[in-house]
C-alpha cells in the first residue's frame, strides 16, 4: 500500500511572521522554517517516515532542538536543499 505525497505549501512571501503564525495548519501536516530568511513550508506529516527527512530532523535536533518562537520545526539547511528533498519525496 503506498502513500500519495502531496506538494509542499509555501507560506505568502508578503506575510508577516505574526500572519504565519495565526495561519491555520491542515490536519495531516505541520509547519516547518527552512533557510537563513525562516521561510514556512506546510509539508505532510507523511514525510515523518522518510528516511531522508528523518536525517534533516535529526540534524534540526542537534542545532536547534525541537523548539521554535513562531510553532514550527526549524529544518537547518538551505531552501533549495529542502526544495529538492521534497520534491523527491513526491514521486
Amino acid at each position: 500500500m503506498g502513500f500519495h505525497l502531496r506538494s509542499i505549501r509555501r507560506a505568502s512571501l508578503t506575510a508577516s511572521p505574526a500572519a504565519s503564525k495565526s495561519e491555520q495548519v491542515p490536519k495531516g501536516y505541520l509547519a516547518v522554517y527552512v533557510g537563513e530568511n525562516q521561510k514556512r513550508f506546510v509539508i505532510p506529516i507523511s514525510y515523518l517516515n522518510q528516511p531522508s527527512f528523518q536525517d534533516l530532523l535529526s540534524q534540526a535536533k542537534e542545532e536547534f532542538g525541537y523548539d521554535h518562537p513562531m510553532g514550527g520545526l526549524t529544518i537547518p539547511c538551505s531552501e533549495d536543499v529542502f526544495q529538492h528533498i521534497t520534491c523527491l519525496l513526491n514521486r
